[in-house]
């Protein structure tokens, strides 16, 4: 199994409690309601920092 960096760990959390809070937005600006899209938006973000994670699949 792929192994995820710190940063991209931390990512991921804070994309969780934001869809809980409910201030999560994805990129079209509508609230996130899924915790599968909530991770998916803080996998994203860590791969654009460069932190070190599995490329998407297609």
């Amino acid at each position: 199994m792929a192994k995820y960096s710190e940063k991209a760990q931390d990512k991921v959390h804070k994309a969780l409690h934001e869809e809980k809070e409910g201030t999560l937005k994805s990129g079209s600006g509508k609230k996130v309601t899924s915790k599968k899209q909530a991770i998916a938006i803080g996998l994203s973000e860590a791969r654009k920092e460069g932190a070190k994670v599995p490329k998407k699949k297609s």
